[in-house]
């Protein structure tokens, strides 16, 4: 309450904030006691300083200063002796008492106070766990390490005991008094917003009470978060739920907005009897804060008011939802203090469209205006494709729609000319297939004889043949190959070869692994993630996938030990393990997993697969497979494979690739063999493409020699720039292979990337950076040739410099 300057008088407020830090303290003798008896009448030992005067004392625990044997400075928070044992009779009394009036009279019985006692008991008494405050401040620090402007204090987790929190002492201004901050209050205001909003919307753990006594400020406006008592873990579907019920209110899509609202965040709405009139009600509520009087935007009038709905239906918010209530409602309470003119709704827009590839009306009039001008046939070419064309790779694409598609005329080199005749340097490569560059004189050499030769398919030819002999003696577990005509094919072949070996019924893959456009391929691919990071929930990639695709599917988290665990755990429903050994979204190769992966997958006798499409005989000849030294027992591949031509394959061991195989009995190959078809598969262009591309390779080590040197060069050079600027730009780099992204945080798992990520500032890069004369895709990863000189990635630096600094300028990231 003492945030909420709103509702309360100036005089009543300050009385309020006593009781955040300036409440009677503990005596020495009580002091002592609690140290004694967490650490045993030695506990001075670990102390060299101990100042028995508290800096602070609020209701449940007080602060002191202290310093180590070690030397360092810490704040050492205790719980106040007997506190544990009144909070508990003091909720057990009201919990008795709520029960009693609950059960007596009839009218109060809408508002369920025993629920709402044991929300206020889940609320409290975690606060009374120091070791639960300890994890929670590692949680929260280790996502807002190397922030520009928020601190997290060390903890010290070996001092740490149930009734003794040890951290880092951070000197800095409290909150109470901001006015002493020098940084103008308009900054300020928005800097805290930015950072609760952080924690909500992206990182799904956030500090559940930023009043005044739980907040300081260096000198120089950097926020400090101190008292976790009170933190708000945030599921990925709430997570998901938030985002979108703010997008739709955006776009002012009211019906909407009001079903995610109450599909997300309130319970027992079966309970209203006229439900149309209920969701009405909320409806009402909705528009009018976020459209009638969204410039006077109220964060606890808002609630305050759904809430009454709510109540007069007999419905009410999900446990978790009101803590989100009280984090938003003491952020915005602070931020006013701050700023009393604060804009909550415009700074909150930031965090609620991260996922629309809008830009804000003067950016992109700009923006309309330069494509306008330049590129008068690509946007008329894409007016004229809509209305009879479909294309979600390059303009309808999925999630993220292309504003400004880019349609080619001419590749040549590391070179693409579009249909108005501008060159840009492309950083695509077709996705990665185009690993020479577009043209290269031996692939379109090979091409001009096949095609001469008349294209065969659906029939045995040359080509097919040698490109499966090359394929099989690259990689070392491959007795066989079988192709097919893109990686996603390979992906559907090497699937049911493992499900006819196994006859169990699932598929255990890695979140965030992508292995092509098939219903079981995209599970839990991207976007949208559910259940804990370690045990992770599948969730369908697209409508349209048949919810026993998913049933069928076991997720589990690249390069977590507990996915081992659920492997082992779940081993007689799995018949293969799939996943990227080198995915690119993260940019690391995690060989311990993938050995342990390998011997747990040979000792249960689960076929492990990798998705090589992307990595294969990119990062070497062969792919990641050889650098990590780890033999899969089938690899998928596409891509590279063809030449630049349609084309995929999965190679692997004789035991699971001969299932695959007539017998010469049809009785016996319907009941033992798979079937892999396609009319395309193999055919001569494709095949004679991939053997003219694998050729040439296998001669040139140099064009892997090269292609590191120079994407280690890259990488180094973005991240200095981006440094210099001070953008929160994360460039992962791996063997020609790079990806930009936004974020602040250093990140391991995919969905910390994916809800870490500025998605709106990396569509808005790829148009700055076309300006500049490089054609990048919004979002995707990126790829080098080995026909990009040391000379094309300086201009390529030096429109991401320009691209960065006019970004920054538009208003794009928080300072």
């Amino acid at each position: 309450m003492s945030t909420r300057s709103d509702a309360f008088s100036e005089e009543t407020i300050k009385e309020l904030q006593r009781l955040q830090d300036d409440v009677p303290a503990t005596s020495q003798a009580e002091v002592r006691r609690v140290l004694r008896d967490e650490f045993g009448d030695g506990y001075e030992s670990i102390f060299a300083e101990f100042n028995y005067t508290p800096l602070a004392s609020a209701s449940i625990a007080q602060v002191h200063e202290a310093r180590l044997k070690t030397g360092e400075r810490v704040a050492v928070k205790i719980v106040k002796h007997n506190v544990p044992r009144r909070l508990q009779a003091n909720l057990n009394f009201l919990g008795g008492m709520v029960g009693l009036m609950h059960a007596l009279v009839r009218p109060i019985r809408h508002f369920n106070g025993p629920a709402r006692i044991a929300e206020l008991r889940n609320l409290l008494l975690p606060q009374l766990d120091m070791r639960q405050e300890a994890r929670n401040i590692e949680n929260v620090g280790r996502n807002f390490a190397n922030h520009p402007f928020v601190v997290i204090p060390k903890v010290y987790g070996e001092y740490t005991r149930n009734s003794v929190l040890v951290m880092e002492f951070v000197d800095g201004i409290p909150g109470k008094h901001f006015h002493k901050v020098d940084l103008p209050r308009p900054q300020l205001s928005r800097r805290l917003q930015d950072a609760v909003y952080t924690m909500l919307y992206m990182h799904g753990v956030a500090h559940g009470d930023p009043h005044p006594g739980n907040v300081k400020f260096t000198q120089d406006g950097k926020i400090v978060f101190l008292d976790f008592g009170i933190t708000v873990y945030v599921t990925e579907a709430e997570k998901w739920g938030l985002a979108s019920f703010f997008f739709a209110s955006i776009r002012q899509e009211w019906d909407l907005a009001t079903e995610r609202f109450l599909t997300y965040f309130v319970l027992k709405k079966e309970r209203a009897k006229d439900y149309g009139r209920f969701f009405g009600e909320v409806k009402a509520v909705i528009y009018r804060y976020f459209f009638e009087i969204a410039d006077e935007w109220k964060t606890a009038d808002f609630f305050r008011d759904v809430t009454a709905v709510l109540k007069k239906h007999g419905a009410e918010y999900t446990p978790n939802f009101t803590k989100v209530e009280l984090t938003l409602a003491s952020c915005e309470g602070f931020g006013t203090q701050i700023d009393p003119d604060i804009d909550v709704w415009e700074n909150s827009r930031r965090f609620s469209d991260r996922y629309s590839p809008y830009m804000n009306e003067d950016v992109r009039q700009r923006f309309d205006d330069h494509f306008k001008r330049e590129t008068p046939q690509a946007l008329a070419m894409r007016s004229d494709a809509e209305r009879f064309m479909i294309a979600s790779i390059h303009m309808n694409r999925y999630f993220f729609p292309c504003t400004y598609p880019m349609f080619a005329q001419k590749g040549q080199g590391c070179r693409i000319e579009d249909v108005d005749g501008h060159s840009y340097i492309d950083l695509t490569g077709g996705y990665g297939p185009h690993i020479l560059g577009y043209a290269h004189p031996e692939i379109v050499k090979a091409q001009q004889a096949l095609v001469a030769d008349g294209s065969l398919n659906a029939m045995g030819n040359r080509s097919e043949v040698e490109l499966a002999r090359l394929l099989v003696s690259a990689f070392p577990g491959a007795h066989y190959a079988c192709l097919s005509n893109s990686g996603t094919e390979a992906v559907i072949h090497a699937l049911r070869i493992c499900r006819a070996y196994r006859r169990r019924g699932k598929v255990a893959k890695c979140e965030g692994h992508y292995h092509g456009f098939s219903d079981q391929a995209m599970v839990s691919s991207w976007f949208q993630q559910r259940g804990p990071l370690e045990r992770p929930e599948p969730v369908a990639g697209c409508p349209g996938t048949p919810q026993s695709t998913v049933d069928n599917t076991i997720v589990l988290q690249y390069g977590h030990p507990e996915s081992l665990k659920i492997v082992r755990e779940r081993a007689e429903e799995i018949d293969c393990v799939i996943l990227e050994p080198l995915p690119f979204s993260m940019g690391r190769l995690d060989v311990d997993f993938l050995r342990q992966m390998r011997a747990l997958c040979t000792e249960l006798d689960i076929p492990l697969v990798f998705d090589e499409v992307v990595s294969g005989f990119r990062v070497c000849y062969g792919g990641a497979q050889i650098l990590a030294g780890v033999v899969p027992d089938l690899t998928v591949l596409g891509k590279i494979i063809g030449g630049g031509m349609p084309c995929g394959a999965v190679v692997g061991s004789k035991k699971l690739m001969e299932i695959a195989r007539s017998t010469t009995d049809p009785f016996r190959d319907y009941e033992t063999r798979v079937f892999l078809g396609g009319t395309m598969s193999g055919n001569s262009l494709s095949a004679g493409s991939g053997v003219a591309m694998l050729n040439y390779l296998k001669a040139h080590p140099e064009v892997y020699t090269s292609l590191h040197e120079h994407t280690e060069w890259l990488r180094t050079r973005l991240v200095e720039i981006a440094q210099r600027l001070q953008v929160p730009a994360r460039i992962k780099a791996v063997r020609s292979i790079f990806t930009v992204s936004f974020s602040h945080r250093e990140t391991r798992f995919y969905r910390e990337i994916q809800g870490g990520s500025d998605y709106k500032s990396s569509i808005a890069l790829a148009y700055y950076m076309r300006k500049q004369g490089i054609y990048m895709p919004e979002l995707h990863f990126l790829a080098l040739s080995y026909a990009h000189t040391r000379e094309d990635l300086e201009i390529v630096c030096n429109a991401f410099e320009k691209s960065l600094g006019e970004m920054k300028a538009d208003g794009f990231f928080v300072n």
